[in-house]
Order: C-alpha cells, then sequence, then structure tokens
C-alpha cells in the first residue's frame, strides 16, 4: 500500500515515514502541499495524510483542489488544530479521518486500515500478476509458490509494477515513488535495482519490459513457461 505524508515538521515527518516503512508500507513524504499536488496529479497515492499548517499551499486548499480531481483516494487528516470546527471543516471537504496532535503512531496505523477496509482497499491486499503473488499485509512476495527474496526498493519497485499492469513508467516517475526524489543524474539507480529485480524474479523477469529512452513496464501477458 502506498502512502503520502504531507507534512512540515520534520521531525514529525521522518518518525511517520520510517515507522510506516517498517510496518510495510511504501511512502512518499513531502513537507509541503505544492509539491504533493504536482505528483499526486501523475501518480496518486492509496492513501494520504495531511497536515493543515503548511507553509504555502495549506492543507485545506489542498484537500479542496484535490477532491475536485480524485473521489476515490483516502485521506486522513492529522494536525495540531483539533477543535470540532476544524475537523468539520475537514470532513466537510472530504477528508475521511482526522487524527489530533499529538498522537502515536499505532494509532495512525490502525486508522489508516481501518480507512482502507471501508474504501474496500488496500488494508488486506493481495495483488497476483504475470505469475507473481504479492501479499500486503504479509510484506511477502511469491513467483509462483517460491517466496522471492527482495529487498526493500526491489518489493516496492515490484509492488509499483504489479498494481498497474501496462502502465508506462519513466525512470524519474519511478525515483519519486520508491525513492522520493526526481533528479536525472540517478535514473542509473533505477535501472540497476530493475536488473536485480528481473534476476531475482527468474523467468518472469520477463514481464518488465524496457521502453528505450523512456522506462519501464509490466506486460503481465507475458507469462513464463
Amino acid at each position: 500500500m502506498r502512502l503520502m505524508i504531507i507534512e512540515d515538521e520534520p521531525a514529525l515527518r521522518e518518525l511517520l515515514e520510517y515507522s510506516l516503512n517498517r510496518s510495510g508500507f511504501a511512502v512518499e513524504a513531502f513537507g509541503n502541499a505544492n509539491d504533493a499536488l504536482i505528483v499526486v496529479e501523475d501518480s496518486p497515492p492509496d492513501l494520504i495524510l495531511l497536515d493543515l499548517m503548511l507553509p504555502g499551499l495549506q492543507g485545506l486548499q489542498f484537500l479542496e483542489v484535490f477532491r475536485r480531481r480524485d473521489q476515490g483516494t483516502p485521506v486522513i487528516v492529522i494536525s495540531a488544530r483539533g477543535g470540532e470546527e476544524d475537523i468539520i471543516k475537514a470532513l466537510e471537504l472530504g477528508a475521511d479521518d482526522y487524527a489530533p496532535k499529538p498522537f502515536s503512531v499505532k494509532l495512525i496505523e490502525a486508522k489508516i486500515k481501518a480507512v482502507a477496509r471501508r474504501r474496500g482497499g488496500g488494508a488486506a491486499a493481495v495483488v497476483k500478476s504475470g505469475g507473481i503473488t504479492i501479499d500486503f499485509d504479509a510484506h511477502k512476495a511469491l513467483s509462483g509458490t517460491e517466496v522471492l527474496r527482495l529487498t526493500q526498493k526491489e518489493f516496492e519497485l515490484l509492488a509499483v509494477f504489479v498494481r498497474k499492469p501496462g502502465r508506462i513508467f519513466t525512470r524519474n516517475q519511478l525515483l519519486n515513488l520508491i525513492w522520493g526524489y526526481d533528479a536525472d543524474l540517478v535514473t542509473r539507480t533505477v535501472d540497476a535495482h530493475v536488473a536485480m529485480l528481473r534476476k531475482k524474479l527468474g523467468p518472469h523477469g520477463r514481464n518488465i519490459k524496457t521502453l528505450t529512452k523512456i522506462g519501464y513496464l509490466w506486460d503481465e501477458g507475458r507469462e513464463a513457461p
């Protein structure tokens, strides 16, 4: 399950990113809503954690703009503004839940899973494509019945491909989704991880197609013998 965190307080943002990554989520974190809005338009996550008091575009402004484009992606507001008026306003603009600060990471995890269940989403997701199965609850990927020994980044990369078969991802998009930055100078990072992932997938590695000078896509129709 891919999460986006929009939180300008560095210590809290890093704590949430670290803890949720360790719990098996693929996390993308931003310190402002302006940058997040650009990314979310191109590749929406499965769920957004949104602070309200942000530099530049405020949290409620982001929520209002985002909901005009996307009615389906869950949004949980995390904010020190815990008054009834603030909570009601956020819910009216389309937030799915509200967590006043301070809060524990365990509470946030529970809210993420509860919202995902209500939306029929990723809390219990098992995705199958092209001979590969990913169990997001167990944080496990299988080739047939064989458990794959993947690093965290390889797992996240495979998850992006398998959840969006046939979609073209540029190297910069993959850098942003998985490593959290966008820089032409380090696109070789993606190529190196794709090469290693292909090797670990064995015959199913052929499902990862290279599009010259563009990027990659997952072709689920190409089953390994």
